[in-house]
Parts: structure tokens; C-alpha cells; sequence
């Protein structure tokens, strides 16, 4: 009996054991055939560990105000040095972090979800639902992202999920309509016409055969669209109409006075300027690598 709890022990923790292995050679070759996707993956790990942990290095309170030690010049005690209120900027580029990936993540996830579902209905039952639904795209893309977003946060007023619901109606349409070719296309495979033989729904059938094999663009998707939405989230706190003061943003730290200061405090314009682009840089580098991945077209590059 002992011999053969341990034989089924060994062929329960064989498949275990080939999925880790199949990951970590994935992730070896990931790695080795794209260097600069890697090296985005890991600068973006860092920021969103940077992210969870900021409370535990952010060092000093973000938002506490000391006039005596304003415009304070890089050092040990503040590394960014302090803004034109005395308050540390390392602290405040930290929790901007927290807050940027925050937005980047929802504002990717809901927008991108939301339209790679409406475009799959939309493929899938074409006719008249097709036409309406594709006619309200056309509008959407008619007006740039950016302007979409500042009219809605105009409307709606400032917030953090006032922000994230304008960066994801922008991310929208552009998910519709990848997805709906994606399904035009997966829609006339014969696992699809098997399944409309063996009776299956309609939606079933988007659910279990459309959608999880044409998930490969929505991957694409959703991680070139990170970069776009913290720049986004950057320019419309910049503009005053993103994150609401007090919480640390990186582009309402490059606003208001931080250009006065300029010539006699560059710091306050360096370093969330820097982190912007590093940031955006990190994530286009890893969604273009993820797209030479998935795509067959560029696998062979």
C-alpha cells in the first residue's frame, strides 16, 4: 500500500514538475531572443515592487509640508531633494508609482476587456448588431484618446476613477475592432462549425472556443497599452485634471511651480521626468516583445 501511495505521489507530481520546466525554458527563451523585452520586464518588476512596498521606502511622509527645508538639493537625508513645500521628492516619486501603475492596470484591464468582448459579439452575430456596433466605433475613433479623456474628466470632475474610466473609454474602441477581425477570421475554423453541429450555444461557443483562442492579441493588447495609459495619466494630472492634490502624481509634480523653479531647482523636473520615461520606455519594450512573440509573422525575426 506504501509503494503504491508513493507511485501515485510521483505520477501526481510529474505533470508539476513538466509545467515548471516548460516555464522556465519559456522564460529562458523569452530572455535569450528578446533582450530588451527582458530588460523592460525586469525594470517594470522592480516598479511595481517599488509600488507595493512604498510605504516601507518611501523614507519620509510624501505630503508633510516643512518650508524651512524647501528646494533642498539632492543629498543622504532626501535623495531627489525637496519641492518648493519642503517635501521629499523621493518619497513623492515613490507613491506617484503606487499610483500611476495603478491607473495604467484598471484603466487597461476594464477598457481593453470591455472592448475585446464588445468587438468578439460583435464578429460573431455580424448583420445589423455589426453595423451599429462598428458605426459607434468609427465615432470613438474619430477624436483622439487624449481629448476623450479631457472631456470626460472635465465633465465627471477629478479622481482616480474618474481618471481610469476616461484612459479606458480611449483604449476602447481600438480593442473593438482588433478583436472583431480577430473573430471574423477564428469564426469560420471547423472546431467552430463542430460545435454548432453538436448543438452548442451561441454563447458557449464564443466562451469556450472563440475567445480562448484568439486571446493572444488581447495579451498584445493590454501590455502595449500600459505604457500609453501612464502617459496619459501623466499629461492629464500635468493639465491639473488628473489625480486630485494631495496624492503624488508624476505629471502634477512636473506642473505648477516646478517650472518656476526650473533654473535654480532642476531636480523637481529631472527625476519624475525621468521615472515618466523610463517607465513608459520599460513597458513599450516588453509589449513589443510580447507582440514579436505571439505574432507568427515576427516569431522568426
Amino acid at each position: 500500500m506504501e509503494e503504491r501511495n508513493i507511485a501515485g505521489q510521483i505520477r501526481l507530481g510529474a505533470p508539476l514538475g513538466q509545467r515548471l520546466q516548460r516555464w522556465r525554458g519559456g522564460a529562458l527563451r523569452f530572455f535569450r531572443r528578446q533582450p530588451l523585452g527582458a530588460f523592460g520586464l525586469v525594470i517594470c518588476l522592480v516598479t511595481v515592487l517599488m509600488g507595493v512596498f512604498a510605504p516601507a521606502i518611501q523614507r519620509h511622509d510624501p505630503n508633510f509640508a516643512d518650508v524651512s527645508l524647501r528646494l533642498q538639493a539632492p543629498s543622504a537625508q532626501y535623495w531627489f531633494g525637496t519641492d518648493n513645500l519642503g517635501r521629499d521628492q523621493w518619497a513623492r516619486i515613490v507613491t506617484g508609482t503606487r499610483i500611476s501603475l495603478t491607473v495604467a492596470f484598471f484603466a487597461i484591464g476594464l477598457g481593453t476587456t470591455a472592448g475585446y468582448l464588445t468587438g468578439i459579439v460583435s464578429g460573431y452575430f455580424g448583420g445589423k448588431l455589426d453595423l451599429i456596433i462598428q458605426r459607434f466605433i468609427d465615432a470613438l475613433l474619430a477624436f483622439p484618446a487624449i481629448l476623450f479623456a479631457l472631456v470626460i474628466v472635465a465633465a465627471l470632475g477629478a479622481g482616480i476613477d474618474k481618471v481610469i474610466f476616461a484612459i479606458s473609454v480611449g483604449t476602447f474602441p481600438r480593442a473593438a475592432r482588433i478583436s472583431r477581425g480577430v473573430v471574423l477570421s477564428a469564426k469560420e475554423n471547423v472546431y467552430v462549425d463542430a460545435a454548432r453541429v453538436i448543438g452548442a450555444s451561441n454563447l458557449r461557443i464564443m466562451l469556450r472556443h472563440i475567445l480562448p483562442n484568439s486571446m493572444a492579441p488581447y495579451l498584445i493588447l493590454a501590455s502595449v497599452g500600459l505604457g500609453g495609459a501612464i502617459l496619459a495619466e501623466a499629461s492629464l494630472s500635468y493639465l491639473g485634471l488628473g489625480v486630485p492634490p494631495p496624492h503624488a502624481s508624476w505629471g502634477r509634480m512636473l506642473s505648477g511651480s516646478t517650472q518656476q523653479y526650473a533654473l535654480i531647482a532642476p531636480w523637481l523636473m529631472i527625476f519624475p521626468g525621468v521615472a515618466i520615461m523610463v517607465l513608459v520606455l520599460a513597458f513599450n519594450l516588453f509589449g513589443d516583445a510580447v507582440r514579436d512573440m505571439w505574432d507568427p509573422k515576427l516569431r522568426g525575426r
